[in-house]
């Protein structure tokens, strides 16, 4: 009987240090509070979109993309910002799969209020459908 509690205790401590380490709220940086920027519908006549944030503007340090209802390549895009300072061109190339999202995109510098970001994509087979593509910031 007193084998089983040994191995009782030092199991139970496992699984509760795994509960909390789950349901723990997330750190600051890259996996803090991602804000909704927009959706925009890729079609398979363009290869060229554009988001256009709407004031009032916040500042971002970093970006990703959701995809959702079809796969999607995405190719580069650039990012301008509302300073009118040189915009940022990034290189992307990267498939992202339905319901998949793009690694995160660092932008250069300190936070600075986005005004647009226009990107170039490649649909992947018309059989799959318009991919919808949602953009997010982390301050």
């Amino acid at each position: 009987m007193k084998k089983y509690i040994f191995l009782f205790f030092p199991s139970l401590i496992f699984c509760l240090s795994t509960l909390a380490q789950k349901h723990s709220k997330p750190s600051a940086g890259t996996t803090g509070d991602w804000k909704y920027l927009g959706t925009v519908h890729a079609r398979h006549t363009t290869d060229h979109d554009a988001f256009i944030i709407r004031g009032p503007y916040d500042y971002f340090r970093k970006l990703k993309f959701k995809v959702t209802d079809a796969p999607l390549n995405i190719k580069r895009m650039i990012v301008r910002y509302d300073d009118g300072g040189l915009p940022e061109n990034i290189d992307i190339r990267h498939n992202i799969p339905k319901g998949g999202e793009s690694r995160i995109i660092d932008l250069a510098g300190r936070k600075r209020k986005l005004k647009q970001v226009d990107f170039w994509y490649e649909t992947i087979g018309m059989l799959n459908g318009k991919a919808d593509l949602s953009l997010f910031g982390i301050k």
